[in-house]
Order: structure tokens, then sequence, then C-alpha cells
């Protein structure tokens, strides 16, 4: 056993070289982007299928000829290198070749989670500078109710991209299919001039400072990442095929997924959203040999019932991140699985772990700096020891987890130089010193040979934001809108734990406003599901004589977070928003034992 461990782990060796050769740091102002990979494998693979969508297949010369047409029609409407284009679209052929057209010119492309409305959605398109804003059929509702707004003043034009037909484009845009349809499918030489430093991508996420932040990705980012999950994550080739169903407005599926057979020329099986029903029918259909997953998405799948041929498809390799220990086994074993190429890395941050070795219930290790320090949860605070340092927490105990930021581990940050300068620690452990705070909590764990580096698993998140439903949810962004509502005096949202779920939902404990005798369900209800994207609605209210507050005035989360939805512990009115309904509604006893056996629908 020991033998082959120690030759497994050797058998990465001329994998790492390589991947050392691909991504060795250059300048910044050096050429290159992800779109040269593109029309390289137009030349390469001209003939292979670079992606398949409802029936649809484009060849790799034919998803550059659309690329470039979209690209020449961009330039028509006066983008050029350093301007940026608002994109949102759901997955969908169109979205690969417009995020590749924009590439082509050097523009970045400011990916917009299609699930927003009403202000964040706008702040989102003010926030990226956006000159024009790409929006899918599909999207058309959203994006005419907010036009309109002040926030939107700088958009100079609107190109709408048809989908299903059922609904024409607007006199205020332009139709992208009809306006591209006779520019040239020649590469545009723009191509070749874009450099590694350029922005390639802003990839919003949510935070400690309310709406969300647009992440800085770089030419280098993207093909650093793209280029190390091809080679040491999915290790794959012209033969595979990968199954993309995550939504590309985010890192995981965008750079995993699409940049991943940018690099590669293997062809893309994408899905507009994900079906556990479907999925394995898919597998097989398709001959789809790699997946990318998040964790959510194994657990829906091991939810359906189970077949005793469920491990017979073509699928060998899973990449993602949030695979939880406690699935881990069951989702492999049932499915077949080989390699689980768990990771671990943030839109913005400067660090990233790989599971290298394909060892279970890890996220694996790490070559950049890194320290896990010790963490006061329920104060939210990170300690320091007499000297004012922070302190290294022991082997297999929790902590939060520090990037050094370097000349090879840089914090590109986001466009708000603030926001930026947030999440940076100073003097963490000698003066001048400057870290990335992840605002994750990791612990080492122990899975023996591995080439004497250490191994690690995630363990939450803390502070002011949590994860649910694949989503990363800002407590304070959803506690301003909340306490917009005219009749709350004040609100404290927190993230609680639900059996048979990852992540955690979304509870606000409310304070009313003086004279305000008792929640108005249908007007709560009303606002926040127009004001909130579904993933941010909170699962859970409860109403509190008054709110408790440090020294400072910092409301306390922890005794709030610990108590829960427990009834028989928690006195106050209690309110639920149960599955596929819109309405919050009293939280019985009833209810609450069908969430703890995890068969509430969640």
């Amino acid at each position: 056993m020991t033998i082959k461990i120690i030759n497994n782990a050797l058998s990465y060796i001329p994998l790492v070289k390589k991947l050392s050769k691909e991504v060795v740091p250059r300048l910044l102002s050096d050429r290159g982007c992800f779109a040269t990979r593109v029309e390289d494998n137009a030349e390469r693979y001209a003939e292979h299928e670079a992606v398949i969508f409802e029936n649809k297949t484009l060849t790799w010369c034919q998803l550059n000829c659309l690329a470039n047409r979209y690209a020449h029609s961009f330039s028509r409407f006066g983008l050029q290198r350093g301007d940026t284009a608002s994109l949102m679209m759901e997955n969908r052929i169109e979205f690969v070749a417009t995020v590749i057209a924009l590439n082509k010119l050097g523009v970045t492309a400011a990916l917009i989670n299609t699930n927003l409305t009403g202000r964040p959605l706008t702040h989102c398109i003010k926030v990226s500078n956006s000159k024009v804003c790409i929006f899918g059929e599909e999207r058309l509702a959203a994006i005419s109710k907010v036009r309109r707004s002040a926030s939107m003043a700088e958009v100079q034009d609107y190109l709408f991209v048809p989908d299903s037909g059922d609904k024409v484009c607007p006199k205020w845009a332009q139709n992208l299919e009809e306006e591209s349809a006779d520019q040239s499918v020649e590469n545009p030489s723009s191509t070749r001039e874009t450099a590694l430093g350029d922005i390639a991508l802003y990839i919003f996420t949510s935070g400690t400072t309310g709406l969300p932040k647009a992440a800085v990705v770089s030419n280098r980012r993207f093909l650093l990442m793209t280029t190390f999950s091809a080679i040491v994550g999915l290790r794959c080739g012209l033969k595979d095929r990968i199954y993309l169903c995550l939504p590309m407005y985010h890192g995981t599926g965008l750079l995993l997924g699409a940049g991943t057979a940018f690099c590669t020329g293997t062809c893309v099986v994408l899905k507009r959203k994900f079906s556990a029903s479907s999925f394995l029918d898919d597998i097989r259909e398709y001959g789809v040999t790699h997946f990318i997953y998040v964790g959510e998405l194994c657990r829906y799948l091991l939810s359906v019932p189970e077949n005793k041929g469920d491990a017979d498809s073509p699928l060998i390799t899973v990449m993602g991140n949030g695979l939880r220990p406690d699935i881990w086994h069951q989702f492999k074993q049932r499915f077949g699985i080989n390699r689980v190429a768990e990771l671990y890395g943030a839109s913005e941050g400067n660090i990233g772990f790989f599971n290298l070795l394909n060892r279970d219930c890890t996220v694996g290790t790490t070559l950049s700096p890194h320290a896990l320090v010790k963490y006061d949860v329920d104060a939210d605070e990170i300690l320091r020891n007499s000297e004012g340092n922070c302190i290294r927490v022991k082997d297999g105990k929790a902590g939060l987890l520090l990037g050094k930021i370097t000349g090879l581990s840089s914090f590109e940050g986001y466009t708000n130089k603030a926001a930026t300068q947030s999440k940076i620690l100073n003097d963490v452990f000698e003066p001048g010193d400057a870290w990335f705070n992840t605002g994750d909590l990791m612990k080492s764990v122990n899975v023996g040979f591995a080439l004497g580096m250490p191994h690690y698993q995630f363990v939450d998140r803390v502070g002011d934001t949590f994860r649910w439903k694949g989503e990363n949810v800002s407590t304070n962004e959803v506690g301003e809108i909340i306490n917009s509502y005219p009749k709350v005096q004040l609100c404290n949202v927190y993230g609680v734990t639900l059996p048979g779920t990852d992540g955690r939902a979304g509870m606000a404990a409310l304070v009313l406003k003086d004279g305000v005798k008792k929640l108005d369900l249908a007007g709560i209800s009303r606002h926040i599901r127009e004001q909130l994207p579904t993933y941010a609605q909170p699962v859970f209210l409860r109403v509190l004589p008054n709110m408790e507050t440090t020294g400072t005035f910092k409301m306390l989360k922890g005794e709030l977070r610990d108590l829960a939805y427990d009834l028989a512990r928690v006195n106050d009115p209690l309110y639920v928003m149960k599955p596929g309904t819109s309405r919050y509604v009293r939280l019985n006893a009833r209810f609450a034992g069908t969430i703890s056996t995890g068969n509430a629908g969640y």
C-alpha cells in the first residue's frame, strides 16, 4: 500500500513541472489572454466539438467565428481596450461567445448574477463603469425595470441577445444577432495586443460592506487558474467532455468549466440550469467524463432515489468546491467517481488549495504562503498576543485563513479601493507585512503520506457573510434591505444550519418600530421578495423586544445563531418561509420537526 501511495504521488511530478512551465510568472505588460487560447483551438482543432447546448453543437472554428462576429460588432458600438461591458445572461452558447469576444478586444466583462433585480442590479452595473449592457432575452424584464434609473446613466448602449424568441428586442436596445450577422469572422488584431495585466473580468461577490463588490480577475490570473485546473485538476484532453451546469457568472463555472476547455480544447456540455433528475441521462447521452460541481449539487444528486446502475456511466472525474465530508464517500461510491479534485479559492483571493493527490475529504494543499490564526467566532474578531501579533493555531485546530500578499501571490482586490483595503491585514506577524483575510475558517487534516505538505479542510465562513444555495450572502446587504421596511426599527441577519443542506440558511432577528404591535407578514414578505434575490431571502424571521449590542454598538450574533429556530429555547415569535411559498408564516412544532429530519425541501 505504501509503495502504491508513493508511486501515485510521484506520478504528479511531471504534471507539476508542466504547470510551472505553463504559468511561470511573466511581466503584466506581456501579451496574453484567454481569447488567444480559443483562437489557437480554432486553428489546431477546427472541426473538434467545442460546446454542446440544447441539441446544438459548435466546433472550435464555429465558436471562434461567432465570437469574432460579436467582437467586430462591439467595436462598432465603440467598445475598446480598457472599457467595461456588463453581461447578464443565462448559460448558453451566446454567453460563451460574448465573453470571448470582449476578451479579444481587451474589454472587461462584468458578469452580472442573473438573479439580481432592482438596486443590487443597478449597483453592479454602476460600480463596474459599464459603457454597454449586454443582456439575454430571458433577462429583459429585469433590465427594462432599471434602465431609466440614475445609476444607469453611464450606459451608452443596450444590446439584446435573442433566446427563445418569445420576446422581441425593445426599441431602446439593439439586437446583437442582427447587428453581427454581416460582420467579419476573421480574428481581430486586438486579441494579440491584449496584455496579461489587463482586467479580463469583474466577478461579483457579496461581502461585509453590503452590496456586491466587483472582484478583479486579470488575464494573468485567469490563465493561471484555468491552466492549473486543466493540468492538475481535471487532467482532461480532446477525448473528454466537461459537464457544466453551474452559472458562468461565477468563477467556478466560467474558469473551471469553460476556462479549462479554452486551455485544452476539451468539449463542454453546457446546461442552462442544473437538474438532478436528468443528470445521469445527460452524462450517458453525451459521454461526459468530467463534471464541475459545488457541494450543494452533490447533495441534491444524492437525494434522487437510488438505482443499482447509478455508477454505470462514463463519468470518472469531478472538480469543484464544497463537497462536505459527511457525503464525500457516499457520493463517490454511488456514482462511480475515481477522482475528486476538490479545491478552495475565492474570486478575489490570492490563495488557492487543490486536492492534488486525490485524497478524500480535503481541499488539498497550496504552495502559496499562508497562515491559520486564532479567531473568536462569537466576538467576530481576530485574536492577537500581548505584542499585537496574530496567533497561529495548533495542527488540527480551526483558524482563520490568511494569504500572504507577495509579488507572486498578489491581491488584485476589487474596483472599490476601500473594499480592497478592508480585506488586507497588516502587521500580522511582523511590522509591515500584508495578508489577505479570506474570511474562512480552515483546519489541517492528517491524510497520511502527502509529499510532506499539510492538507486542509474547509470549516466555515465567519463574520458578516454566509453561503446558501451556492451563493455568498452578505448579512449587511440583507439587513439594509429589511431595515428599509417602514415598520422595522433594526435588523440583525445571520446564517443558521439546516439538517440535510449545505451552507447556512438566512435568519433575521427584527426589532419593530415603536407603536408597531405585530409584524405585518404580508407586507414584509412582499418587501423581501421584491428587493432580494431568492438565495438572499431569509428563511426565518424572529421578532425581538430589543437588540443586544456590544459596548461599541455592534450587534451580537453568537447567541442568536446558537438558538436559531429552536422552539424549545426561543420564546419570541418565529416565522418561516416554506419552500415554494411566497409568504412568511408562524413556525409550528410540526414543520420544525420536518426541518430537523432534513425533509423540509430546502
